[in-house]
């Protein structure tokens, strides 16, 4: 396994370890997307992104993957902060990079990256609110129909 392989795979483990132990099992290994889907998407998800931190930033890629896992942290019981840290996680490991790669240029896309992440993350929960807040009102409509005709 290359440097490079090596640091990704504990970036996956640092994602996994800091989820709660029920949580943690989503992040194995498994390979099959039919069997862990959530880990599954996880582990795309870091891939393409530790990808990107290596090569020029595509913003699509990135926004891409980051939508991937950020809907999975939105709908978990977290903080922005610690739905975004995997990204932070990940600055420690770099100590392993290959000198022929320039790490104050991929620091600077790790910031880049957690900017990114928090306000995708904002938009995922903004979006699960809306569709909280329009069921709701259905819920309330339904109620006051179903209220004029038993009256």
């Amino acid at each position: 396994m290359n440097p490079e392989q090596e640091i990704l795979e504990k970036w996956i483990e640092r994602f996994s370890d800091s989820r709660p132990e029920p949580a943690t099992a989503l992040c194995s290994a498994q390979p099959d997307p039919f069997r862990n889907p959530v880990g599954y998407t996880i582990r795309q998800g870091l891939s393409q992104l530790w990808e990107q931190l290596l090569r020029e930033m595509d913003p699509d890629t990135v926004d891409a993957a980051l939508d991937s896992i950020l809907r999975i942290r939105a709908v978990q019981d977290v903080s922005p902060n610690e739905a975004v840290r995997f990204v932070a996680d990940l600055r420690p490991l770099l100590g392993q990079l290959p000198s022929e790669l320039d790490r104050t240029l991929v620091e600077g896309r790790i910031d880049r990256l957690a900017q990114a992440a928090l306000d995708k993350y904002l938009q995922c929960r903004e979006q699960i609110n809306v569709a909280r807040l329009h069921e709701a009102e259905r819920l309330a409509s339904t109620y006051r129909a179903a209220r004029k005709v038993c009256l």
